[in-house]
């Protein structure tokens, strides 16, 4: 029976009745936590922020028997000695110092089997706690293909814990460990790691050296077989992928046929959601009385929300194809062939983390920067970060990829490659540049660890994917139909009858036919609010190739990137002309100047992509930019020379096309 002094020591008892245990998943990055998370709540999970913070988490309900438990994914992190902020919110987490999070009832520590005694270390510190612990030994099967057989129970004295056998990647062991979680809740204990009960008194109040020197004879007490196992196909790989040359090559080709494969197969899915939209807003039209009504909800609510989610197909995609080329632990091998080149003009190895999820998102990719620890190399990487293309431009890149080559996949890859290859020199440059001027200094090289190659599971892949396109439904879904309803009423008011018009122009809308509804339409709307914000701003955009539709478009944008996609939809959608066209692709492929010219020309196109790579364009970005920097001198350094950059350099290839006939 358990004494006084140890039923103390458990806040768990104290709960109200009807309280839902929660159990927190912890590791070490690359442990497997994610995945194993993934496989215990399948789709019954949410990705959010701590109270406070940008750093992620993710949330889910697990049932062991009648039982109901929440279980929590938190960051990844080597010590509990936190330096970075995922590590500094994580260890939080787990001791309960967050507002309105207490500590967890449980900690599963997710130790990876391939590397133990690595994962060791931190072990000593969750265990060092003395709260309910639980040990989830991962990627079980991956040790046993490397010749290692963990002996558990030895395991389990030398970590004064239960440990179970898992691999999160295969399902193996996942039901044991379920119903271990419910068992450990249901009769809740004193942890027993103690220097008295346990043979692991050694790494109490310890240095770091000893803390290694006992995670190595806890490995060899219980784990049989090489030291530290070698596979000929794992060197094999590396000499190629991780090779500086070699490398650099294999790096670009992956890349290249992610967005052949990006582009191909999601053309079928976005001609379906695209004809389904228009569809749709005919048929909603039908039911509705001609009018105001029958517009807003026809071309501001289904044309602007179906002009953004139209691209979903393409955003699902990358975020697929992402998630499995990290499961495989090829992007590791990729950040380390680009340090090299990175710290050669002047940004820090460890930037290329935050590089690379800037390809999702801006925000939390310069939240990030905080791991950076000298404050040259995180302001300079805070600068460079949004010329990564985020999902939020993705839209814009397909929009125009589907203009200029509907039918062809392959020129259709390399533009959409070219986009993102575009962002990453820019991004390069103005590091070289910054490195010369306003922050000359030498960076720090990577320290990164490579994970092992592994089969990727699909299953993981796609509930990540899954998880993430909602965030982004969510998150754009919401601001894009707020805009799209705003737009809508500044294209549509003040209304515009045909008397309203000079002589001029009624005579000539008289004279058209059956043309006459499409040229009233067209004046309605180059005379709402709408239309005189547009044409006061054109001329400013009239060098890139813009009219006014797009000049609003551009302006919206600075709500979020993707929002010009639902813009362009409003303003060539409005009225019957937009209908009779039966999509946005249609629409913008067919829209014309007053002269009968074409809008979206070849030049025009490629001006407004280079445009939209380069262009500062995220209001929520520069606030985090002005967080993390204590002021607005940088975030205005930001906007402005990602603005000139993008003006200058889309108004060149305009300028450039236009004069080699690419009309």
């Amino acid at each position: 029976m358990a004494t006084s002094s140890e039923l103390a020591q458990l806040p768990i008892l104290t709960e109200k009745p009807h309280h839902v245990p929660s159990v927190a998943l912890v590791g070490n990055p690359n442990a497997g936590k994610t995945s194993l998370f993934n496989r215990l709540t399948g789709l019954r999970a949410h990705t959010a922020n701590f109270p406070g913070t940008t750093v992620e988490h993710r949330r889910g309900r697990i049932h062991a028997g009648e039982q109901s438990i929440e279980l929590i994914d938190l960051p990844g992190l080597y010590s509990l000695d936190a330096l970075t902020p995922d590590e500094q919110v994580a260890r939080a987490a787990i001791v309960g110092e967050i507002t309105r999070h207490p500590a967890p009832d449980l900690l599963v520590l997710v130790l990876d089997a391939t590397n133990l005694e690595r994962n060791l270390y931190l072990a000593s510190q969750v265990l060092e706690l003395k709260r309910p612990t639980l040990v989830a030994l991962n990627q079980i099967d991956a040790a046993e293909q490397q010749g290692l057989t963990v002996d558990l129970a030895a395991l389990s004295a030398k970590l004064c814990a239960p440990v179970v056998a898992v691999s999160a990647r295969t399902g193996q062991g996942i039901e044991q460990l379920t119903e271990k979680i419910g068992a450990v809740l249901a009769t809740p204990t004193a942890p027993t790691f103690d220097a008295a009960g346990c043979a692991c008194d050694a790494c109490h109040g310890c240095s770091y050296a000893a803390r290694y020197d006992w995670a190595k004879q806890v490995r060899l007490s219980s784990v049989q077989g090489a030291d530290e196992p070698h596979s000929p196909l794992t060197d094999a790989l590396d000499r190629v992928l991780a090779h500086r040359w070699w490398g650099l090559g294999v790096f670009g080709v992956v890349m290249l046929l992610t967005f052949m494969l990006i582009f191909w197969a999601a053309q079928l899915p976005m001609d379906l959601i695209d004809g389904a939209f228009a569809s749709l807003g005919e048929t909603v039209g039908g039911w509705l009385p001609a009018g105001d009504l029958r517009s807003l909800v026809a071309d501001g609510v289904i044309g602007g929300v179906g002009g953004m989610l139209v691209f979903l197909p393409q955003i699902c995609l990358l975020f697929l194809l992402i998630a499995l080329l990290e499961d495989s632990g090829y992007l590791a091998r990729a950040a380390f062939v680009m340090d090299r080149l990175m710290r050669k003009v002047g940004l820090p190895g460890k930037a290329f983390v935050p590089m690379l999820s800037a390809h999702a998102c801006a925000i939390p990719a310069i939240m990030s920067t905080r791991m950076i620890e000298d404050r040259r190399d995180r302001l300079a990487t805070i600068l460079i970060v949004p010329l990564m293309s985020c999902s939020a431009r993705v839209p814009v890149y397909a929009l125009v990829v589907a203009l200029l080559f509907p039918h062809d996949p392959v020129r259709a890859a390399l533009l959409f490659a070219g986009a993102y290859v575009l962002g990453i020199v820019a991004a390069l440059g103005l590091g070289w540049l910054l490195k010369r001027t306003l922050l000359p200094g030498e960076s720090t090289p990577l320290l990164i660890e490579l994970p092992n190659y592994r089969v990727p599971s699909l299953r993981n892949a796609l509930i990540t994917t899954v998880d993430r396109a909602w965030v982004f439904i969510k998150n754009a879904g919401t601001t894009i139909l707020v805009i799209s309803l705003i737009l809508w009423a500044l294209a549509t008011y003040p209304h515009t009858d045909l008397a309203d018009l000079p002589a001029e122009r009624q005579a000539a809308i008289n004279a058209a036919g059956d043309n006459a509804d499409a040229l009233l339409a067209q004046a309605q709307l180059e005379r709402s609010f709408a239309g005189r914000i547009g044409q006061v701003i054109a001329p400013v955009f009239a060098p890139l190739g813009f009219d006014w539709k797009m000049s609003v478009g551009v302006v919206t944008s600075f709500a979020a990137r993707e929002v010009i996609v639902s813009t362009l939809a409003v303003l060539y959608g409005v009225g019957e002309e937009g209908a009779e066209n039966g999509s946005l692709y249609d629409s913008l492929r067919t829209a014309t100047h007053s002269d009968g010219s074409l809008v979206f020309t070849s030049a025009t196109c490629l001006s407004l992509l280079v445009f939209y790579v380069l262009a500062m364009q995220c209001l929520p970005t520069q606030a985090v930019t002005r967080r993390e920097t204590g002021g607005w001198r940088w975030p205005t350094f930001q906007l402005v020379s990602m603005s000139v950059m993008a003006y200058v350099a889309a108004l060149t290839v305009y300028q450039l096309a236009t004069l080699f006939g690419k009309t």
